[in-house]
């Protein structure tokens, strides 16, 4: 393909990027799904087409993507729900690996087992994107957030090392459990020792802290070192990945300045923004690829294989859920929603509170969504065995597990949203609107302290003026935050409260810095003022413009 035909095609995708986000922002459908259709739309049309190369997803676009998810997570949270999370990651890859093998074997004329616990560990892996970006929106709980989030970072691992094995069975190498036990025991270890180790290597490069431009390059380059690392000594790299960007933005708040974290998210931002879109628009591209290689099977061969294959990834998930919800009451975490912490204050959401609900089940069932970890897995099998022959039935599984991303990025995603609204499952805003201003409230108190300390010290370099004016700030700030706090106490439904006098002061805010800015521009534009110190003045009402709340962070 010829650099000039690749940049157009590049150029094209942003475009339908950015078209497909206002689309979806404004009719609540998921970017994903979307995205996915247009790919299919675009395969089907004459011209150049891209296919997809399994060794540059797995080592140029799931290390950043997961990577980024594992800075946005929780580690303590996923730490107090890591029974479900294990479970699911798990437990779970390998349950559906192993029943959508035997389904082959035992269903599907002359395919082995092996070949179809190598399909079973590719569709086996929930790709946690298109549910999650449905499920802030709709305002699910914290801890099916948690759930989804921590499943959706650990899952790839458990899949990669199955399919490893699987497929070293088909090509005769032969299978035995103890020793593929030994394997994804030697990886998961190995993969968590791996991120760990990356994580805590690149600790002493935080005095590079003050320097946003050389720590973001640092946090760019970490989840390729992790991987690499990971792949080098023959462990999980996806794991290790995982591990280190848990670490990492777990001590991020001490490790890295505010500079340099502001930087870096809106970097990281803007990667997701671009790989998740190429990679959605990349899967519904492969389905020209997937329908060659069928001519040579019976029609009713593809049905039954198809029938197992998204039989097993849609009710498998809900019957596990259920299952393990159910467990002895003994097996469960006997906690509840108040004073988890012993602060207190009651349970935020983020913990776990006992067994999953109902509703709860079915909407994790329905998160469920496969994506490109799936057709990347399943465009890995080898075009042949050691031995020379053809990989038993490879066209038949990348069609099933084609059809298994279709059904669940397309079907569920579209249908997500809606469902959660149905079951009304939602987050109480109003309560996690209260922890935030006590939160803001302690925080200020602390700056309060500090002040009187440093007051009582005497210091020669502190004027008293500063203190008092910075003291009567905080002040300030502090009485908001009680009246705020007092606002959401009498909140009904676990809705944020509307405040009038609030939400004048916030547009009045705006409109003063909007005043500003354009009167920086009426200097600039009768050159009174260089444009260099119009960027950094502008700078400066842009964080003064970013510290304001909007509903969501109230």
């Amino acid at each position: 393909m010829h650099a000039e035909t690749l940049l157009l095609l590049v150029l094209g995708a942003v475009a339908v990027l950015v078209a497909v986000r206002w689309v979806a922002a404004r009719t609540g459908l998921p970017a994903a799904a979307l995205l996915t259709l247009v790919g299919i739309l675009y395969a089907v049309l004459p011209g150049p087409n891209i296919t997809l190369d399994p060794d540059l997803v797995l080592t140029l676009v799931l290390p950043p993507l997961l990577y980024s998810a594992a800075l946005d997570s929780s580690l303590t949270a996923i730490r107090q729900n890591l029974r479900t999370v294990i479970s699911l990651s798990v437990l779970l890859v390998l349950a559906t690996a192993l029943v959508i093998g035997l389904g082959f074997a035992l269903f599907v004329a002359g395919a082995t087992l092996a070949a179809g616990i190598a399909l079973g560990a590719a569709v086996a892996p929930p790709d946690p994107v298109a549910a999650l970006a449905v499920g802030r929106k709709a305002g699910l709980p914290p801890r099916l957030i948690t759930l989804i989030q921590g499943e959706g970072l650990l899952n790839d691992a458990t899949a990669l090392t199955i399919l490893g094995v699987a497929i070293a069975a088909a090509q005769g190498d032969g299978f035995s459990t103890p020793a593929a036990v030994g394997q994804f025991l030697v990886s998961a270890v190995g993969g968590v020792a791996a991120g760990v180790a990356v994580a805590y290597g690149v600790r002493p490069l935080r005095r590079l802290r003050s320097d946003p431009l050389s720590s973001n390059a640092v946090s760019l380059a970490t989840p390729f070192v992790a991987y690499l690392l990971g792949e080098a000594v023959h462990v999980s790299g996806v794991l290790a990945v995982v591990v280190a960007g848990l670490i990492i933005g777990h001590n991020n708040p001490s490790w890295a300045s505010g500079a340099s974290r502001l930087q870096t998210n809106a970097v990281w931002r803007l990667v997701d923004f671009l790989l998740e879109g190429f990679v959605f628009l990349l899967i519904g591209q492969q389905l020209p690829s997937v329908i060659d290689g069928l001519g040579v099977y019976e029609t009713s061969t593809i049905v039954i294989a198809a029938s197992i294959t998204i039989g097993v990834v849609l009710l498998l998930r809900p019957l596990w859920l259920w299952l393990t919800e159910h467990l002895p009451q003994a097996m469960h975490m006997r906690l509840t929603d108040q004073d988890l912490d012993g602060d207190g204050e009651p349970n935020d959401g983020s913990h776990p509170t006992g067994r999953l609900s109902g509703r709860e089940i079915v909407v994790l069932s329905w998160a469920g969504t496969r994506g490109v970890i799936s057709l990347a897995a399943i465009f890995a099998l080898p075009l042949t065995t050691e031995s020379g022959a053809p990989f038993p039935d490879r066209e038949l599984l990348l069609f099933c597990a084609f059809l298994a991303v279709l059904v669940t990025l397309v079907g569920q995603g579209l249908t997500f949203a809606p469902l959660v609204r149905a079951l009304g499952l939602r987050a109480d805003e109003a309560d996690q609107a209260r922890l935030r201003n006590l939160a803001r409230m302690a925080s200020v108190e602390a700056a309060l302290a500090r002040l009187a300390e440093m007051e009582a010290e005497e210091h020669d370099d502190v004027d008293d003026k500063a203190i008092t004016s910075l003291r009567a700030q905080l002040t300030t700030r502090l009485n908001r935050y009680r009246k705020r706090l007092d606002l959401l106490d009498s909140a009904e439904a676990g809705e944020i409260p509307l405040s009038p006098q609030y939400e004048a002061a916030l547009r009045l805010r705006r409109t003063v810095i909007d005043a500003q800015r354009h009167e920086l521009l009426r200097w600039r534009d009768v050159g009174r003022l260089p444009d260099e110190s119009l960027r950094k003045l502008e700078r400066e009402l842009d964080h003064e413009e970013g510290l304001l709340p909007s509903r969501s962070q109230q």
